[in-house]
């Protein structure tokens, strides 16, 4: 992996530690993801998905639930991982798309249910967090 420099002096790049276990559920075992979620709660993919999911069938405020847990979780990782509150949070690093997702899908979700402030908030978070996410996420 290359890691690069800040030039300006701000915060290195924080990157999620793997969780093999749970991608192995999802993939070679085809668990389900609240299965996932269930055996891994500290999982944000797990929690996106849900998200991605329940969105996708109309159950917006339950997406919004999925994701607000799969977003706190991962806050939670992120610290433990030394983020500090702001700096880049990669996308290209495979274990950051589970956080980077749910804060996308429940900006997506406070857009629904008319909390625009959390809305514009989630949204800024992500392009601030990253670029690559923000371009792909925010459809």
């Amino acid at each position: 992996m290359t890691t690069h420099k800040n030039l300006l002096g701000g915060p290195d790049p924080t990157h999620l530690p793997e969780n093999e276990e749970a991608y192995r559920l999802l993939g070679e075992e085809s668990k389900s993801p609240a299965e996932v979620a269930a055996a891994h709660p500290t999982f944000s993919l797990a929690w996106a998905m849900l998200a991605d999911d329940a969105y996708e069938a109309g159950r917006v405020i339950e997406s919004y639930a999925y994701a607000r847990t799969g977003y706190h979780r991962g806050l939670d990782a992120l610290r433990r991982a030394g983020w500090k509150g702001h700096g880049p949070i990669p996308w290209e690093h495979r274990a950051n798309r589970g956080f980077l997702r749910c804060l996308a899908a429940l900006a997506r979700a406070a857009g629904e249910i008319g909390e625009q402030d959390e809305y514009e908030r989630c949204w800024q978070f992500l392009k601030d967090s990253s670029e690559e996410a923000y371009a792909e996420l925010k459809r």
